[in-house]
């Protein structure tokens, strides 16, 4: 009995890391994001283990809506810059560049938090959280093709941040081309 308490535990407290970490992408910033970590999971009932799953993604949906209210003026003033910037991103490495297999949690939150907070929450939302385009635009009061033109950004810029923490310069390669949603979006 004891074994399987501890195992509940500790798998709460896995559910309650990774609701931290979702909210800290969102946010940028650890204060808000333990508050609204600590608050979501404190307000849960897993008594039932029929709706332990439900209740998972339940919570992610909590701590998305949290988080994105928590930043909201950031968000808009954010999607006035997505709106203006050029399709043409930072420079990515060549075709053959693969992300390193020992790429930490850590060196990944450093590439997501360094690009602008529309273009992260876009491409948090819609490909890491696989939210809908259209889900994700309403989530964040925004146009449809501003949100994919912001999850290129983000894609192009994650690329080229996680390529740089493995010591790629954009001179070390040509560019690679990015056709189809990019020239589009």
């Amino acid at each position: 009995m004891r074994i399987l308490e501890h195992a509940k535990r500790y798998a709460a407290d896995l559910h309650a890391a990774d609701l931290h970490w979702l909210a800290f992408l969102l946010t940028g910033r650890r204060e808000p994001s333990v508050e609204i970590a600590v608050e979501t999971v404190t307000s849960q009932d897993y008594a039932s283990p029929q709706f332990s799953t439900w209740m998972e993604a339940w919570a992610r949906r909590i701590v998305i809506a949290k988080a994105l209210s928590a930043i909201r003026g950031e968000l808009q003033a954010s999607a006035q810059r997505t709106k203006s910037k050029r399709m043409n991103g930072p420079a990515l490495p060549a075709v053959d560049w693969a992300l390193d297999q020992g790429t930490s949690k850590v060196e990944l939150e450093r590439a997501l938090l360094a690009i602008d907070v529309f273009p992260r929450v876009a491409l948090v939302l819609s490909v890491f959280e696989g939210v809908p385009v259209p889900d994700a635009a309403v989530l964040l009061d925004a146009d449809p093709g501003v949100v994919k033109k912001a999850r290129v950004l983000g894609l192009r810029e994650l690329t080229s941040n996680l390529a740089k923490l493995q010591g790629w310069t954009s001179t070390a390669s040509k560019p690679h081309v990015v056709h189809n949603e990019t020239q589009h979006a």
